[in-house]
């Protein structure tokens, strides 16, 4: 069990804002008064952290009162993406994803929903919600509807972040494409394909339970999210609709680059073996004329005979010539 600390370090707390339930702002607060502004009616509580320790979360659950079981999945991290009902708050848990360094990063946001606050809990690869906090403050007549606003610019945040990767992936495909069809083999695109088909897959793993998670808040949950805040959780789901539907395709896309791309090596490798085998059916002629000479014979008709020789020779360029001309004519070379 967790014990109590001392104030913990601020870059655990990204943010602890306290706001009047007319959606305008109070101002930033410490984590030891969130229990004192939550006293005073008509106000509630957004807190954004990035991956506190164990002292930091037990202070959250001393100040809102949160289930033990959901604090044990914030601070041990590596959830699944779900969504949890503890009471009358909800525990999600929600996988990010970002570009670093030209490559493909998750994470995960644990958040806490209840009637007078919200809580962000970022862990590994994932942007600070702090532009998504000012995006609700600039519609204070919408943050009045309280926290699940902010948990709808939370989400739609998530989700706009999705946009550039998958639109990057998207380019990245469409350079592949013309390596695969390129005249020379390269063995960089075979990886590059299979690198991009594996990020895919993961990204699809952290969307598509998104999708039904934002399917649920749209639908359940009545005493958290207003009627009026619905249609705004909507366009997040066709949002997450969208982006998961695009990673469909793109990994349909990339099986038929991985397909084709073999089968046009494959194709490339029978070119070169019938090439070589056409060749070696044009020494095979002259090869097994000239290998009757190879015997020793005391008796041979064109010993006696001085235009045999230059025969033969003629002979054989015409049998070389005529399998050359077979040859063309059936593509071999």
């Amino acid at each position: 069990m967790m014990s109590a600390a001392a104030t913990p370090p601020s870059d655990m707390v990204v943010n602890c804002v306290a706001y009047r339930r007319d959606g305008s702002r109070v101002g930033d607060i410490s984590l030891d008064a969130i229990s004192d502004v939550l006293e005073t009616p008509d106000t509630f509580v957004w807190v954004g952290l990035h991956e506190p320790d164990e002292a930091t979360l037990l202070k959250l659950q001393d100040e809102f009162n949160l289930h033990d079981l959901a604090i044990e999945d914030a601070h041990k991290a590596h959830q699944r993406t779900k969504i949890e009902t503890y009471g009358d708050s909800l525990f999600l848990v929600v996988q990010t994803a970002q570009l670093v360094g030209g490559k493909l990063a998750f994470g995960e946001t644990h958040i806490f929903l209840g009637q007078r606050y919200l809580v962000t809990i970022r862990h590994g690869a994932s942007l600070s919600y702090t532009p998504a906090r000012r995006a609700c403050e600039q519609n204070p007549e919408l943050l009045a509807y309280g926290p699940s606003y902010g948990l709808y610019g939370v989400l739609d945040f998530i989700v706009d972040n999705l946009l550039p990767i998958v639109r990057d992936f998207r380019e990245e495909l469409s350079e592949l494409e013309a390596d695969v069809f390129a005249d020379t083999f390269k063995r960089d695109t075979i990886k590059r394909l299979y690198d991009m088909q594996r990020d895919l897959m993961t990204l699809r793993l952290a969307v598509a339970p998104l999708q039904d998670i934002i399917g649920q808040l749209v639908r359940l949950h009545p005493q958290l999210i207003p009627e009026e805040l619905r249609v705004y959780f909507r366009d997040v789901y066709d949002h997450v609709f969208r982006v998961n539907e695009s990673i469909g395709a793109m990994r349909e896309m990339l099986t038929a680059a991985l397909n084709v791309n073999l089968a046009l090596v494959t194709l490339g490798q029978n070119e070169v073996m019938k090439r070589l085998a056409g060749y070696a059916a044009l020494l095979a002629a002259p090869t097994l004329i000239t290998s009757w000479y190879g015997m020793n014979f005391h008796h041979m008709p064109e010993l006696d005979k001085p235009w045999a020789y230059p025969a033969m020779i003629a002979l054989m360029a015409g049998v070389v010539g005529s399998i050359y001309a077979g040859l063309k004519r059936a593509r071999w070379l």
